[in-house]
């Protein structure tokens, strides 16, 4: 993506002056600077050959190809601790497509009643005695794309198949490879969605440009809803995963994910960019296909997936909201009689006597330890340089 970006990010900007926000344009930017000297960086040393090497800062962007990987590393690290010993279910809530192009224009609205919608219902039919009659906890994770980089909002859910008792007193697990029922959750989801966004609209909270400004209008905004009352809503309820590692591997290619990712491009040049996707309308055996997209519409749909600033695309519900999630965590324990989780060597702080951690990335050429020796601002360039190997010509 950086790459694309550099070549092609400045025509781009000129190109589409005026309908770029300054959200997406400070993604760009993020992602071009992404580890390069104009973020600035540090020098380190082998403490043994003493093999030098320059790293450059990182943008930490959370729409940035290149750091995804270290943010859900961390994410995961704080997650590891509170899975517990039941089987987890991954349910999908997706909006239709007429109600994914109102979204478009009022992103953090609508994606904000996507989550709670989908909690709400959640959390609902999981309290009914006739279904699981318990409090649950579920982990919310907002996916904006298709695997061609499409709008398509919908909502990843890891929940555990079971919950705490009303009292308080017991865990009530759900029936074997069975959490709720989907059409029970559809119906309510959509009846709740619908509510939800018409209260917003009511509020004054939605707004229309183009070819919805009709929807201004809250008597054609009804009207235009009224088909979706009574269609059917996508709610897809995944088998249970293997266990608490599953879940983990799962999380850790869910939760940080944008909308593409560097593996999946093949390539760009003058007429487009060339990548991998998914078409889940063909058989499995047939699904893995190759798009070349022009790079003004590649940038555009890539841009689409720009979250509003401030948005967080994972939640968290129930019984691990985060206000007592960690003290719901350790009764949910309790009543499944198994120990909290032992904190590993290297969890807590390391005092000033503490030995030296092992480097988490050792020297290339001995596997020596590798010590930061200088930190260079950006835009600057470093007073040590990486020196070549002995016989090895530097021209």
């Amino acid at each position: 993506m950086a790459d694309i970006f550099r070549r092609h990010g400045p025509a781009w900007r000129n190109a589409n002056a005026g309908r770029v926000s300054l959200a997406q344009l400070k993604v760009m930017s993020a992602i071009e600077n992404c580890r390069t000297a104009a973020l600035g960086g540090h020098v380190e040393r082998c403490e043994d050959c003493a093999h030098m090497q320059i790293a450059y800062n990182s943008c930490r962007n959370r729409h940035c190809p290149k750091c995804q990987a270290i943010a859900a590393k961390e994410w995961l690290a704080e997650r590891q601790a509170e899975l517990l010993p039941v089987p987890y279910f991954h349910v999908v809530f997706t909006l239709p497509a007429p109600i994914a192009d109102i979204a478009y224009q009022n992103k953090a609205v609508i994606y904000g009643i996507l989550f709670k919608a989908a909690a709400e219902t959640l959390i609902t039919i999981a309290a009914d005695p006739k279904h699981l009659g318990a409090r649950i906890g579920l982990t919310a994770v907002l996916h904006s794309w298709g695997s061609a980089l499409t709008h398509h909002p919908h909502v990843h859910i890891i929940v555990p198949g079971g919950g705490i008792s009303p009292d308080g007193r017991r865990w009530i697990a759900c029936r074997p490879g069975f959490f709720l029922p989907v059409r029970v959750l559809s119906r309510l989801f959509r009846r709740l969605f619908l509510e939800k966004l018409t209260t917003a609209h009511h509020a004054g909270r939605l707004h229309f440009f183009g070819d919805q400004a009709a929807l201004t209008d809250l008597e054609m905004f009804k009207n235009h809803l009224a088909p979706f009352r009574k269609s059917e809503w996508v709610v897809y309820s995944k088998r249970p995963f293997g266990g608490p590692q599953a879940v983990l591997a799962y999380l850790s290619r869910y939760t940080h994910r944008v909308a593409i990712a560097n593996s999946r491009l093949i390539g760009f040049d003058d007429q487009g960019v060339t990548f991998k996707w998914k078409d889940y309308r063909a058989n499995k055996r047939e699904r893995a296909k190759v798009m070349t997209l022009a790079t003004d519409e590649f940038i555009r749909r890539f841009l689409i997936h720009v979250l509003p600033n401030g948005f967080h695309r994972i939640r968290h519900y129930g019984l691990f909201a985060n206000g007592g999630r960690a003290e719901n965590i350790a009764r949910a324990r309790q009543l499944l009689n198994v120990p909290e989780p032992q904190r590993q060597p290297g969890d807590s702080d390391h005092t000033e006597n503490d030995e030296p951690q092992s480097p988490s990335h050792p020297c290339p050429c001995c596997g020596g330890r590798m010590i930061t020796i200088e930190r260079f601002e950006r835009g600057c360039v470093p007073r040590h340089h990486p020196v070549p190997p002995i016989g090895i010509d530097s021209s």
